[in-house]
């Protein structure tokens, strides 16, 4: 199977004190992940059905889930990480959802204070009504999956809702790249064609724009709101399927100051320490990381 390291087997604890000793060597009090999924059971249980069946949405692969557990536990394992903040990355696929999961996540939120009270939206009559509500509600960070959603992003009905985002300074996680497997409307075309409408727009590329990595570093590099997260970036999986190109190294290093920590969990086929071990042998310095995996976020958030 793609990315199978002698990490695998290893148990929550002692994964923990892995974790944790990353982040104590770096001087950090903990981590930020940006990219971690929280929805409605049966929800994620669905989600967690197709990975099992290897589907064309993430390229037919062999996908094990590594925390696949409840609430409560997948909750008190990021807690036993150290990472101090993470996010409730929820999504529709069609009409009518967007709402219903944002009444879920301000109530996960509620109940989780270190998670970032996020919400979702999709292109719909009256997505602008229940974006707004979500802002007004306290949500922090918005997800939209264009590739799952199977929209347009530059959706005429969703443009108040960008601009709202954008007057707001809430920062959107987005899936808008083509991997694990292209969308009709994934790439950076479409996205480019937002940024144009709403340049302050604060746009965080999920999976730093996979496989369209070089392409997305250039639109960070034009729009100073646009940042990049890493979820499962150069990690043994990832590399295996759809690689960064090492020539852009030096770019994703120039925007050290726009990229975040994401990881997936727990939708990972590999624990949790893998990711951050794939950021580290990048070899990019200590700043560089301290940077990625809490302070930026933090800044972004005002933890």
């Amino acid at each position: 199977m793609p990315g199978t390291t002698s990490e695998d087997v290893t148990p929550h604890g002692e994964q923990a004190d892995e974790v944790r000793s990353f982040w104590r060597r770096l001087g950090l009090p903990g981590l930020v992940d940006v990219h971690t999924h929280f929805m409605p059971e049966r929800v994620l249980h669905k989600v967690w059905d197709y990975f099992d069946t290897s589907g064309p949405l993430i390229g037919g692969v062999e996908w094990p889930i590594s925390y696949r557990c409840g609430e409560a536990e997948r909750t008190a394992v990021l807690r036993e990480f150290g990472v101090r903040a993470f996010t409730a990355m929820l999504y529709p696929h069609k009409p009518g959802m967007a709402r219903w999961l944002n009444g879920w996540a301000a109530d996960f939120a509620r109940r989780t204070p270190d998670c970032l009270h996020t919400a979702t939206l999709y292109p719909e009559p009256g997505v602008e009504t229940y974006v707004r509500e979500a802002v007004e509600a306290g949500a922090r960070v918005f997800k939209a999956h264009i590739q799952v959603g199977a929209y347009d992003p530059a959706d005429e009905l969703l443009q108040q809702a960008w601009g709202l985002l954008a007057e707001a300074r809430i920062p959107v996680v987005i899936h808008c790249g083509s991997g694990p497997a292209p969308g009709k409307h994934t790439g950076p075309e479409p996205i480019a064609r937002v940024l144009a409408r709403h340049p302050r727009l604060r746009l965080v590329v999920a999976h730093l724009g996979m496989p369209e990595y070089e392409e997305f570093l250039g639109l960070a590099e034009r729009y100073d709101q646009v940042r990049l997260d890493t979820t499962m970036t150069f990690t043994d999986f990832a590399e295996d399927l759809m690689p960064f190109p090492r020539r852009a190294l030096p770019r994703l290093a120039g925007l050290g100051d726009r990229v975040l920590l994401g990881s997936d969990f727990p939708n990972i086929p590999y624990p949790y320490v893998h990711q951050l071990h794939a950021l580290e042998r990048l070899d990019l310095g200590p700043e560089w990381l301290r940077a990625v995996c809490h302070d930026n976020a933090a800044s972004l958030f005002g933890l």
